[in-house]
Formats: C-alpha cells, sequence, structure tokens
C-alpha cells in the first residue's frame, strides 16, 4: 500500500481523487494549501511515497511548493495537476522538479496509470542499493562507453562518472547528485544519441511530449542544469555541447 499525499483546493476534485485512490489500495491524505504541504512533507513525521500536486493553491503555487521540496533534498516523486496546460506552463513544472504533470480536465484512468509510473520510482529509491555493475576480470579491456544497449541499461558510466538510472543517482569523484526524472530522462535521451546531434525538437518530442513550436529556452535551462553536474568547467563543456541552430551532442 502506497501513501499519497494530495495537494488540492477545490474539494469535489480532492474528494474524488481521494475516493478512487483509496480504491485503488492507496492510503491518502488530502490537504489544500501549499503551505500545509511543505509542513507534511517536510516535518519528518510521515513518509510519502508520492505527492499529487495542483498548480493554482491559495498562497504559496504548486511550482513554489515542488521547487522548495527539491531545494530540501526531498527527492518524492511529484505529478503535478493543472488547468494551465500550456507547454511554457508544463516546462516550468518540470524546471522546477516535477516528474511529470497532467492537465486538467483528465481522464481517472490516465492518471492512475501516470502515477503508478511515480509509484514505481519510489519503490526502485527505496530498494537496497544495487552494484554499479560488473566488475571488469582481471586482463579483460572494459567496454567503452556508447551508444545503443549501453545507454539503455539502468547504470551507464563514462570519463569517473556514474549515471543509475534506477536510483536516478550520478555519481562523480565521491559525491552524489539526486537527479529529477526530468534531468535523468533528457540526459539518457543524450547519451542514446551518443556522438549525434539531437535537435531540440526531438528534445521536445521524445522527451517531454510537447510540440515542436513550444519555446525551447527551458531545454537551454536543463542543459545548463546537466552541465553544472557532468562538466569540470561549464563553461567549456568537453561532454555536453551545443551545436548551434540546431541542438546538442553529448560526447562520453
Amino acid at each position: 500500500m502506497s501513501h499519497i499525499l494530495v495537494v488540492e483546493d477545490e474539494t469535489h476534485l480532492a474528494e474524488g481523487l481521494r475516493f478512487n485512490l483509496r480504491a485503488e489500495g492507496h492510503a491518502v491524505e488530502v490537504v489544500g494549501e501549499g503551505e500545509t504541504a511543505i509542513e507534511r512533507l517536510l516535518g519528518g513525521r510521515e513518509k510519502f511515497d508520492a505527492v499529487v500536486l495542483d498548480v493554482m493553491l491559495p498562497g504559496m503555487d504548486g511550482f513554489a511548493v515542488v521547487n522548495k521540496l527539491r531545494k530540501a533534498r526531498n527527492y518524492v516523486p511529484v505529478l503535478i495537476l493543472t488547468a494551465r496546460g500550456r507547454p511554457e506552463d508544463v516546462l516550468e513544472g518540470f524546471a522546477a522538479g516535477a516528474d511529470d504533470y497532467l492537465p486538467k480536465p483528465f481522464e481517472l484512468r490516465i492518471f492512475l496509470a501516470r502515477l503508478q509510473g511515480l509509484l514505481r520510482r519510489s519503490a526502485w529509491l527505496a530498494a537496497p542499493a544495487r552494484p554499479a555493475g560488473r566488475a571488469t576480470k582481471p586482463g579483460e579491456t572494459p567496454a567503452p562507453a556508447g551508444a545503443g544497449a549501453e545507454a539503455d541499461a539502468e547504470v551507464f558510466s563514462f570519463d569517473g562518472k556514474t549515471i543509475d538510472f534506477g536510483t536516478l543517482e550520478l555519481r562523480s569523484g565521491g559525491h552524489t547528485i539526486q537527479l529529477t526524472l526530468m534531468e535523468a530522462k533528457l540526459l539518457r535521451h543524450l547519451i542514446r544519441n551518443n556522438g549525434r546531434t539531437v535537435s531540440r525538437k526531438s528534445i521536445l518530442e521524445d522527451v517531454w511530449d510537447l510540440r515542436e513550436d513550444t519555446d525551447t529556452r527551458a531545454i537551454d535551462n536543463f542543459v545548463v542544469r546537466l552541465r553544472r553536474y557532468l562538466e569540470e568547467d561549464p563553461s567549456h563543456p568537453r561532454h555536453l555541447l551545443t551545436v548551434r541552430g540546431v541542438g546538442y551532442r553529448f560526447v562520453a
């Protein structure tokens, strides 16, 4: 049984979500304000497996809530519900650290499927740590990092860095950085195309399911953030390169 926090100020919708989630076997708590959600999530008294978060809330809005959670290093999966379905709003939610979004009105079965995907992530994060990969045998040459099957594996290593897509962790130099789901999805898409240029159009459509004509500045902001994680000198990147007028290229 999963423990879910619903943050929604529209009473009829909140109660409908509570009813349907309980019918699916989940424990559900409902709050109507962003400040109250932060108290519940950061207070340390309870552990939630996922958060269903409305954007338009009294006081602190949903974007501010998820941003505050991530700054506090709380990585509970967050599904944003929003009547603000413009692509720019969706990207703002991803930039704040949300893991998925669903525009209102939505179909119940789609909502439950999206939430189940996030709950699987909670299960991964709660599982015991896995080995980073198969050890190299004496005299064996390690396989080079590249596209294809390695990029689709749960763990990908290059240049002294290891990305664990199961736990959404980037490990480098003894430090561990927790990635958001959207950061990990973008990074995996770039790694899958190791050495090839990936267009902004491809990122919008294949990573975020958005239209080609969406403002692409949010992509650039994500790339800036990934460079801080990956590059020794983010102003002179070696791995995450800009291809002017087209998009980006990852080089392991």
